[in-house]
Formats: structure tokens, sequence, C-alpha cells
């Protein structure tokens, strides 16, 4: 298992390799952040909701609850909480 710590505590997960492989759970505090992606990443929002500028994209679109979003390797995505949110990324 594998603790991370990102954008001063306020983005926290723990890695764990699963049958579908390697996914991280982690809780993110209100903020705005930008991610990049070294592998594609499948992000399960759990609880909350987060505003997301895809890769290519110029619009934000919400995604609750129950919804996911997938990023391509080697890019980078924003992300703007207005609530506190736990997702589980499964990466591919």
């Amino acid at each position: 298992m594998k603790h991370s710590v990102y954008f001063d505590g306020k983005v926290q997960s723990l890695g764990v390799n699963t049958k579908e492989g390697y996914a991280t759970v982690g809780a993110m505090e209100p903020g705005k952040y930008t991610f990049s992606t070294s592998q594609e990443e499948h992000m399960n929002v759990v609880v909350g909701s987060m505003k997301v500028k895809l890769p290519g994209s110029e619009t934000w679109q919400v995604f609750s609850e129950g919804q996911k979003f997938v990023v391509a390797p080697g890019k980078s995505f924003d992300l703007e909480l207005d609530n506190d949110a736990v997702y589980v990324c499964y990466y591919k």
C-alpha cells in the first residue's frame, strides 16, 4: 500500500493492487488542481462532485457520485472542487 500526499495535504490517496490493476482511493478538499497522467486513468467519483476540464476541451463538466471520466496517458486535466470529494482511480 502506498500513501501519497499532494497540494500541501489537500489531496491524499492510498494506492493498492486490485484484480483490475493498480488503483488509488483518495480524498480531496475544496480547491483548484491540475493533474498529469502517465497512464490511462479511469476516475470514479464516490462522494461529492468534481468540476473537470478534460484535455483538449474548452468546457468544464461536472461529475457527481457514481459518475466517471477517463483521461488518456501523457495528458493533464484540471479539477475544481467546491466540496470535499472521494474518488477511486483505476490505472490501465
